[in-house]
Order: structure tokens, then sequence, then C-alpha cells
């Protein structure tokens, strides 16, 4: 979207904090929250005019200002701009960010904010050659809504099914990217229609192209199924709700762990890693279980060295075998 910046009331930034408030800083994931962080400073203090930050094919490629890929997507036309693709951004941010955690999540929205940019200046070149129209190399474009197309196809990929109203409308999650698409240039015209489009096919590039593959082959720390390899952060609607897979998924600790909206149990599947091992006074047990369990235990030991009867019928004092320990925790546990 390019148009002159329009200062006034600046009604945008006013509805963009209040849907913030609403949902609660704390119920926000922290990438999203920096993602929106970003933009909302940049409207405010922009690194350059909005004629110096916006991308064209003349501008970045004949004047190899590339400098604007980066800076594009982050700067917006005026208040309403920003106010409706941070809002999208939220809705889509939040729920990819618990689905992927935040490291993937980071990653691929800078890997969409570039590419989104490149495949804009391929698209336009493309067209300034079959047309032999150059006006196609003159258009320039600013904002994040590129971006948010592309994680529009990735977010009804990894959430399939549904339906979403379009102008009271149901229309099939599967192609309502490609419905907004054609509506939004319609509505309002001076919208960058291949910008949009640049942003669908990254998004298709990574969920049925190549381009998540190559990201995990740069990324070395990523597993199979494009999750962090370390420990991942889930949210509910409290806010931080611990970390994946710190009890097994049927513990009473695993159902209260949320992942994307649902209980973390109805999430686990055979591509998770498996639980790391227990230590003996916690396998099984609760909270207070485990407690009264470490309270036996350090009773036990504080009466002085215990003397444990080995299978044999003598008292070991030192070196005892792995069956004597066993036999040991079974005594703390019953005493």
């Amino acid at each position: 979207m390019m148009r002159n910046r329009q200062r006034g009331s600046n009604l945008g930034l006013l509805l963009l904090a209040s849907q913030v408030f609403q949902l609660g800083i704390d119920n926000i994931p922290p990438v999203t929250l920096a993602t929106l962080g970003l933009n909302v400073y940049l409207f405010l203090f922009p690194v350059k005019p909005l004629l110096q930050t916006c991308l064209s094919v003349r501008e970045a490629y004949l004047y190899r200002d590339w400098s604007r890929l980066l800076l594009s997507p982050f700067h917006h036309a005026d208040d309403m701009h920003l106010y409706f693709n941070m809002a999208s951004l939220l809705w889509k941010g939040i729920k990819l960010e618990r689905k992927l955690g935040g490291a993937w999540f980071a990653y691929l929205l800078s890997v969409f904010s570039l590419l989104t940019g490149l495949v804009y200046l391929l698209l336009e070149m493309g067209l300034t050659h079959m047309t032999e129209d150059s006006s196609y190399s003159l258009q320039c474009a600013v904002g994040f809504s590129g971006v948010l197309f592309g994680l529009k196809v990735v977010n009804n990929h990894y959430h399939p099914g549904g339906a979403t109203y379009i102008m009271g409308l149901p229309i099939a999650n599967r192609y309502s990217c490609w419905v907004e698409l054609i509506l939004i240039h319609i509505m309002n015209p001076g919208t960058s229609f291949i910008g949009h489009l640049a942003g669908i096919l990254v998004g298709l590039l990574y969920t049925a192209g190549p381009l998540k593959s190559l990201m995990k082959t740069c990324a070395g720390f990523v597993t199979s199924n494009g999750q962090h390899g370390g420990q991942q952060t889930y949210y509910n609607s409290s806010g931080y709700s611990g970390y994946g897979m710190p009890y097994p998924p049927n513990s009473q600790y695993g159902q209260q762990s949320f992942n994307n909206g649902a209980p973390y149990r109805q999430q686990y599947d055979t591509h998770r890693p498996s639980a790391p091992p227990q230590h003996p006074y916690t396998a099984g047990l609760s909270e207070d279980e485990q407690y009264e369990a470490a309270v036996r235990a350090s009773l036990n030991d504080r009466g002085g060295f215990t003397q444990a009867r080995s299978s044999r019928g003598t008292y070991a004092h030192s070196n005892p075998t792995p069956e004597e320990i066993r036999w040991r925790r079974l005594q703390r546990f019953n005493s």
C-alpha cells in the first residue's frame, strides 16, 4: 500500500492500543509482541521518509537500494494501515507462535519479510517485460500485509478445515486468502495486489514447496517437525503455562499445559520428543505426594546412617549393590 501518510487523530493507534490491552500484554507471545512493537515504533519514528523506504523495481534493483527490502515491511502509510495489519498480526501471530515456538516463528517472520519483497520484485519485473509497461517497475509498496498473507497460508496449513466469513459468506479456509486478495483490491484499489500475491506465493513455498526444508537445513537446531530443538514455551489465557513435555501427556500437569488453546495432551503425537527420564521419587506422583516422599526420605536420613539389610542377611555399610539401593528406596516409601 502506498499513499501519503495522514497525520491526524491517529485513531488507528488508539484502536490498536485498545485491542492490545483487551487481549492483555501477558497473553501475547514475545515474538508477536516484539514485532508489533517494532512496527509501531517505526511508524512513530521512521528510519527514513516513506518514499525512501517503499519497495519498487526501479529503486531497489535499478538503483541498487537493497535496504528497502528490510525497511519496507515495517513501515506503514498511515495509522489505519498500521492498525489493520497489526490487528491481523495479533490473531495470526498468537496462533502460529504457540504452534511453532518463539524461535522458529521469529525465523519464519524474518525469512518471509525478506522473501516477500524479493518475490514482489520478480513479479513486477516479469509484468514489466511481459506487458512492456514500465509503470510496473515504478509501483512502490510498503507495509506488513504481504507477510501477513504468507502467514495466513501457513496458519491454514497448520489449522486445516473450517471456514472464514467474508462479507457474510462462509469461505473454506484453504481458499480464503485468494478471496481476500481479490476483494481487498476491488474494495481498495490503492492496495498492492502484487505485494499481497507475493506473500501468498511465499506461504505456498513454505507449506507445499521446498522453503521449509531449506530453512531447516540452514538452521541446524531445528527438529524434523519444524520446532525448535530445545524446550518450547507454551501459552494459555493466563500467560506462561510452562515448558513443553515436563510431564507425561496423561499426567495431572500435562493436562494443564496448553498449546494452541487446547490441552497439551490433545496435541501430543509421535513426532514430539519423549519425556525426559524421571527421578524415582517423582514418577507417577502428584506434587503433594512428591513432597511427602521427600520429607519421609529426609527424616530417615536425619537419624544418621541407615543400615540396610542386603539380600544375604548382612548389613551393607559401603559400596551397596544395585539391588540394595533399590531395596533402600522401597523402604523409604514404606517407612
